[in-house]
């Protein structure tokens, strides 16, 4: 099995502070997709050391925002970074490797093409929202080309958009706001039925209500379990064939977190 794990960590100094290498001792991931790594490369190499981990990194524009960044203990063979949009505040949103699986157990070597991304939180009514729906476009356009010639693929990531209302708690009181605005779903709605990537999280996950991957620092949202299922990992078709299990690793009490977002894993017969 390969494992493969997508986190918003809310920053990689903060998230090892707060205890992040004792669930990367535990789970051991094969392939690790992380968002908002909020630091340089010599940061991002300090916490996850290039002698055990291929990495890949595009940090954002301003300094301590953004930031998506592959570690992989797969050789990459290739890397691609950002989606040619040409916008400065989309630095640190996208960043892409082809991984090189080797033969095994009569199995031919493969290639898996692997991505990172982290869409914009917004604001309703203001420009950011635009910013978001433009950056929705250009990854609809790079999902529409990974599926040309049927490769195995996935993306993953922190997408800021809750599908439907199984997604989010209180979905009534967050109908008019960005994250569960029709026009963000739709865009989702796109991706699965239209264009066929799967939703492995809901796939595997089970119908809901949940599970939920994030929940907010204040109040009593994760004493509650008043979270959002925001972060994902989609498949092409050849590639949600071999997908097994799909877990969020939910910490067991509010003070053992490393992020306000938990580990999406999804395990994969390659």
């Amino acid at each position: 099995m390969l494992r493969v794990a997508t986190v918003n960590v809310n920053g990689i100094r903060a998230a090892f502070r707060r205890g992040m290498a004792d669930w990367l001792d535990v789970r051991k991931p094969d392939v690790l997709l992380l968002q908002e790594v909020r630091g340089s490369d010599e940061i991002l190499a300090d916490h996850l050391a290039p002698g055990e981990w291929h990495l890949a990194h595009e940090a954002g524009h301003a300094k301590g925002r953004a930031g998506v960044a592959i570690a992989s203990r797969l050789p990459m063979s290739a890397v691609r970074i950002g989606l040619g949009t040409g916008v400065t505040g989309d630095a640190g949103r996208w960043v892409e490797a082809d991984l090189e699986v080797p033969a095994e157990d009569g199995r031919p070597a493969r290639t898996l093409t692997v991505a990172s991304a982290y869409l914009h939180s917004a604001t309703a009514g203001t420009p950011s929202l635009e910013e978001k729906y433009a950056f929705l476009a250009h990854v609809t356009t790079r999902l529409t080309a990974l599926l040309d010639d049927e490769r195995l693929a996935v993306v993953a990531g922190d997408l800021n958009i809750a599908h439907r209302e199984v997604d989010i708690k209180n979905w009534k009181g967050n109908l008019k706001k960005a994250g569960f605005l029709p026009e963000e779903r739709a865009y989702l709605d796109r991706w699965f039925d239209g264009l066929g990537w799967r939703d492995l999280g809901r796939d595997l996950g089970g119908p809901g209500p949940g599970p939920y991957t994030w929940w907010s620092w204040r109040g009593k949202a994760f004493d509650n379990d008043a979270g959002w299922r925001i972060d994902y990992q989609l498949a092409t078709p050849a590639l949600a064939a071999l997908a097994r299990t799909a877990t969020v690793d939910r910490a067991a009490a509010y003070d053992a977190r490393f992020s306000d977002h938990a580990p999406v894993v999804v395990e994969y017969d390659l």
